[in-house]
C-alpha cells in the first residue's frame, strides 16, 4: 500500500520531501523570510534594527520553553507542566527578592521546578503514566499550590530581581541582553542532543523503545533525568520572562504553553518521537513571533487571531508531514 502510494507520488514531490527530511531548517528559514517580507510590504520601514531586537527578545523565552517540549518529544512525550513551572518560578522569585535579596531568591525559586521535575519523572518513569496526563496533572497541582502560596504573600509585595530586569529589558547596542542567556543555553542544548550519550538515548527511546530496552537502557532513569532537566529549563525561562515583562502573576507564562508546543512541531520535531532538532525549534519560535506581529499589524481581533494562528499551525504541520511521509520514516 505504502509502496504503491510512493510510486504514484510525482518525482519532484518525492525529492522535495527527501530534501525537507535532510534539511528542514531551510524551509523554515524561507517561511520566516517570507513572513518578514510580507510584514515589510504591509508597513514599509517596520523591519529595522530595533524591531529585529524586539522580535528576538520576545522569541527567546518562547524558544527556551519550547526546548522543554523538544527534548521530551524526542522520547514521544510532552511536558504540559512547563508553563506552570515557569510561572511558579517567576512568582516565587519576585516574592522573595524584597526579603532575601536577588541571589537567594533566584536559588530558592528553582526549588519548585526541581520538585515538579522529580514528580514528572516518577510518574512517567516508574509508574508509567502517560507524559501528557502526568505533566498536565503536575502542572495543575503546581498552580494550585501557587495560589495557596499567593494568599500568604499578597501583602508582602514583590520585586523582580535587578539582574533579570537588566537581562530582560536592556540592550547592548541593538542586541537585547537576553541573548547573553540564550546563546550559551542554545549551545548547551545543541551539545546535549548531538554530542552526548544522553541525547542519543533520547532519540533511541523515541525511535524504538523496545530496541532501546534490549540494548540495556533503563527508561525510568532516562525519564527522571529528562523531566528534571525539562523543569529546570522551564524554571530558567520563567525567571528570564519575568525580567522581560517586569512583573509576575498567576498566569505569567501560560500564554507560552501552546505556542511552545507549536514551535517544536513546526520546527520538525515529531510528536511520536525519534526525530527533530533544536535549530528547527528556534526557527519555529521566530516564525510564531513574527506571525504575532503580523496579526497585530493587521488589527485582527483576539478571537480571529486565535483562529488564524491555529489554522496556520495546522496547515504548516500538515504540509510538513505530507511532504516528509514519502520516505523511509513514512514507510514504517
Amino acid at each position: 500500500m505504502t509502496t504503491s502510494a510512493n510510486a504514484a507520488t510525482p518525482a519532484p514531490l518525492r525529492r522535495l520531501g527527501q530534501f525537507l527530511r535532510d534539511t528542514p531548517i531551510v524551509a523554515l528559514l524561507v517561511l520566516l523570510a517570507l513572513l518578514v517580507g510580507l510584514l515589510e510590504a504591509m508597513s514599509p520601514g517596520i523591519v529595522n534594527p530595533r524591531w529585529i531586537g524586539n522580535t528576538v527578545k520576545f522569541a527567546i523565552p518562547l524558544a527556551m520553553l519550547a526546548a522543554s517540549q523538544t527534548l521530551t518529544m524526542y522520547t514521544g512525550g510532552i511536558d504540559l507542566s512547563a508553563a506552570a513551572v515557569a510561572t511558579i518560578t517567576g512568582f516565587v522569585m519576585a516574592t522573595l527578592v524584597p526579603h532575601l535579596g536577588q541571589w537567594p531568591a533566584l536559588l530558592i525559586a528553582m526549588g519548585p521546578a526541581v520538585l515538579v521535575g522529580l514528580l514528572n519523572g516518577l510518574g512517567t518513569g516508574v509508574f508509567r503514566v502517560h507524559p501528557l496526563i502526568m505533566t498536565l496533572g503536575s502542572g495543575l497541582i503546581g498552580i494550585g499550590c501557587l495560589q495557596v502560596y499567593q494568599r500568604y504573600t499578597i501583602a508582602t509585595g514583590s520585586e523582580v530581581a535587578p539582574l533579570l530586569e537588566w537581562l530582560g529589558t536592556k540592550r547592548t547596542g541593538p542586541v537585547p541582553n537576553a541573548v547573553l542567556v540564550f546563546v550559551p543555553f542554545a549551545a548547551f542544548v545543541f551539545f546535549l542532543e548531538r554530542r552526548t550519550g544522553f541525547g542519543r538515548l533520547l532519540y533511541a527511546m523515541g525511535a524504538n523503545e523496545r530496541a532501546a530496552r534490549l540494548s540495556g537502557l533503563r527508561p525510568w532513569q532516562l525519564h527522571f533525568a529528562l523531566y528534571v532537566l525539562s523543569a529546570l529549563i522551564a524554571g530558567l525561562t520563567g525567571l528570564l520572562y519575568a525580567g522581560i515583562i517586569r512583573t509576575t502573576s498567576l498566569s505569567l507564562a501560560e500564554p507560552l504553553l501552546l505556542p511552545s508546543v507549536a514551535a517544536a512541531v513546526i520546527g520538525g520535531t515529531s510528536i511520536f518521537g525519534g526525530r527533530g532538532s533544536y535549530s528547527g525549534t528556534i526557527a519555529g519560535a521566530l516564525i510564531l513571533t513574527v506571525l504575532g506581529t503580523l496579526l497585530t499589524l493587521m488589527q485582527v481581533p483576539e478571537g480571529a487571531r486565535r483562529i488564524v494562528f491555529g489554522g496556520i499551525i495546522l496547515a504548516v504541520t500538515a504540509l510538513y508531514v505530507r511532504l516528509t511521509a514519502n520516505g523511509p520514516e513514512g514507510e514504517r
